[in-house]
């Protein structure tokens, strides 16, 4: 039986939403210029990729492989898919199948929040034997290694903060995850109402479940202090930002700036 995997996102139980519904302007959000822009979609997967060259062929190439054993592992272990807990680290399966585990250990949250992320991050490391500079974004979710500052505008739906803040990030502090999760955006799954929780960490991977777990947490303004505790408790992970209407939280490696996007 074949089995889909979640739209790009933070959720873990959500299999059937198009991508195509979802009006997708804050890819554009990340100064880059200077590179090429292409996009790759497999089903549910929707990479937008910036890198030195058009790599679309490679790249989607490797979205195959990796949603093939992803696909390939959930068929024999179905709980992979529909857990919302931490599952244990299985001795035999592919590398990114343990990452999406392990970091779902770290964050408290089931594997397949870290989805997107994992993707993300393992198409964009391979893809750097052919670029220098890669970027990939997958529903808000960024793997990126850069040679120079970049900003990331910060989509934080209807809050009066979207699109007027930004993250810096330096090039030295790549390869780097910056994921995003939202209870008032999207169609993926989240328990918390927060405009955008925003995870860093050098692996995508974990920032996305990390993302979903900080996310899951904050309902309102007055949670953003103990939730910002809770992220800082991650292991793994660099920094974290909460926007709940025009309030924010930060801690960490983070660089807020204003942005004209």
């Amino acid at each position: 039986m074949h089995h889909g995997l979640p739209a790009a996102g933070d959720g873990g139980a959500f299999l059937g939403k198009p991508i195509s519904m979802e009006p997708r302007t804050y890819r554009h959000w990340i100064e880059g210029r200077d590179l090429v822009p292409f996009t790759v979609t497999v089903r549910e997967t929707d990479l937008y990729i910036r890198a030195a060259t058009n790599l679309q062929r490679k790249a989607h190439r490797l979205v195959l492989k990796y949603r093939k054993q992803l696909e390939s592992y959930i068929e024999h272990n179905p709980v992979f898919l529909s857990s919302l807990e931490p599952l244990p680290t299985p001795h035999d399966a592919p590398n990114i199948v343990k990452d999406m585990i392990e970091a779902g250990q770290k964050a408290g949250v089931g594997p397949m929040a870290a989805v997107a992320g994992a993707i993300a991050e393992y198409v964009g490391r391979e893809l750097l034997a052919y670029s220098p500079e890669v970027i990939i974004e997958n529903g808000g979710d960024i793997f990126m290694k850069c040679l120079t500052r970049r900003v990331i505008g910060i989509f934080a739906g209807k809050s009066p903060l979207t699109s007027k803040i930004g993250l810096e990030i330096e090039a030295k502090d790549t390869p780097l995850g910056v994921c995003t999760s939202s209870g008032t955006v999207g169609h993926s799954l989240s328990f918390g109402l927060a405009d955008a929780a925003v995870a860093i960490a050098p692996s995508a991977t974990l920032a996305d479940a990390a993302a979903t777990a900080i996310g899951n947490r904050a309902r309102q303004a007055s949670d953003i202090p103990e939730t910002i505790k809770f992220s800082q408790g991650i292991r793994g992970l660099t920094g974290a930002v909460i926007i709940i209407g025009e309030n924010v939280g930060a801690w960490g490696n983070v660089r807020l700036c204003e942005t004209s996007i």
